[in-house]
């Protein structure tokens, strides 16, 4: 009897070799702050100079690659420079971190949520719900405070406190105090405002994360980290919550390292560097 298309096993895509070989000098360039002599730039991308050349000459006549005069040392070209920039547009944050988000929720087997800078300040986008059942109040749309939840806490530690002012002082900030605050409206003095943001930047500078250890939510506990883009701005929060029972945490955890890790590859996918 003949298979099913669902039960043939999947055919691997067939590729150009020459092309992933040549993808490795322009990975290398890419990588490297300044240009490169063709012995160094051969060495990391693992080829002999003498295979790297002809490479190189193909993608300078397209506008990928371009050689300076004068030093010999080759970086990337005024070609490379238009598909960066037409990637960058192209780009949508909440689009590159879902992925990610899955992959954590598998992983772990906790709920896992992102969240972006909104109107109202940290604002769920996307929700992926723990395995096992999780009763809380989160869902898409829903704002958290900005000091009492560790998602609040991980943009106060990240955003700069010109940003924050700006949005505590503008014609929300009445309500944006209350609900950063989790409390009645209250204005913020700049000293107040250092004060609050103080913790969270000290927490996230130390462990990479922010937490939150059974509150707001009574035996439910939480990681967070920033998501930043190319320009090392802070795109979206992602975190990790679960019950005290099944979740650690402890800074040296393996749910904090998940979720670093996490944030770390969504990142990477922004096109913001990653730290060796």
């Amino acid at each position: 009897m003949r298979k099913t298309a669902e039960e043939d096993p999947p055919r691997e895509q067939r590729a150009v070799q020459s092309v992933e070989v040549g993808g490795r000098l322009l990975l290398a360039m890419a990588e490297h702050p300044t240009p490169m002599l063709l012995k160094d730039l051969a060495a990391q991308a693992g080829l002999p100079p003498s295979r790297a050349h002809p490479y190189l000459v193909s993608y300078a006549k397209l506008g990928l690659v371009q050689q300076d005069a004068a030093s010999g040392r080759y970086a990337l070209g005024p070609a490379a420079l238009r598909i960066g920039l037409t990637c960058l547009f192209q780009l949508d944050p909440i689009k590159a971190a879902v992925p990610v988000a899955e992959a954590l929720a598998a992983s772990t087997g906790q709920a896992v949520a992102l969240a972006v800078w909104g109107n109202f300040g940290p604002t769920v986008v996307r929700m992926i719900e723990a395995r096992q059942p999780l009763h809380v109040a989160m869902r898409a749309g829903t704002v958290m405070s900005m000091f009492g939840t560790a998602t609040g806490r991980a943009f106060v530690g990240a955003l700069p406190r010109e940003r924050l002012a700006q949005a505590l002082g503008g014609p929300l900030g009445g309500m944006l105090n209350g609900l950063a605050r989790g409390g009645p409206q209250l204005s913020l003095t700049p000293a107040q405002l250092d004060a609050e943001c103080g913790p969270a930047r000290t927490e996230l500078q130390a462990h990479g994360v922010t937490r939150a250890v059974g509150r707001p939510i009574p035996g439910v506990n939480a990681f967070s980290a920033p998501v930043r883009d190319h320009e090392g701005e802070v795109a979206l929060v992602i975190t990790a919550l679960g019950h005290q029972d099944h979740f650690a945490s402890t800074w040296s955890s393996p749910m904090a390292a998940a979720v670093r890790a996490a944030a770390a590859e969504a990142s990477a996918r922004l096109g913001y560097p990653l730290v060796a």
